[in-house]
């Protein structure tokens, strides 16, 4: 099928099937006039690479969850070790994202909101980090 078709039944645009072909996660065979031919095998790895993305692996964990799912002697601790490293990385952000959260509501709660040009978050904003 051509890479229309394989977007189409993979849920990824086009572009991103290119992208995830530089990246060396997909192999399409190449027809003679230089068109990408996909098979079914191949939409199943787009698919896999569209939920692992979709959970936000990092492209590189998406190469080692592939390499494992190919891999049928793979130690499933692997996968595993994958997908817990990426929750503490996934709350790391969360915590990180909450407090900055709770930085921009204490300055709103200071910032009158009126028409005053005087304003805490512009003021905090200026400010080097």
């Amino acid at each position: 099928m051509n890479i229309g078709e394989a977007a189409r039944r993979s849920g990824l645009s086009a572009k991103m099937i290119r992208h995830y072909e530089t990246q060396g996660l997909v192999t399409a065979r190449r027809l003679a006039n230089g068109y990408r031919d996909y098979a079914e095998a191949d939409l199943a790895v787009l698919r896999f690479i569209r939920h692992a993305r979709a959970l936000a692996f990092p492209l590189e964990d998406v190469r080692r969850l592939l390499a494992l799912w190919r891999d049928r002697n793979r130690a499933s601790a692997d996968v595993r070790r994958i997908a817990l490293d990426h929750v503490a990385a996934l709350e790391a952000k969360a915590q990180a994202m909450q407090a900055m959260a709770h930085s921009l509501r204490h300055l709103a709660a200071h910032c009158h909101g009126d028409g005053r040009p005087d304003c805490p978050i512009l003021n905090e904003l200026e400010k080097t980090p």
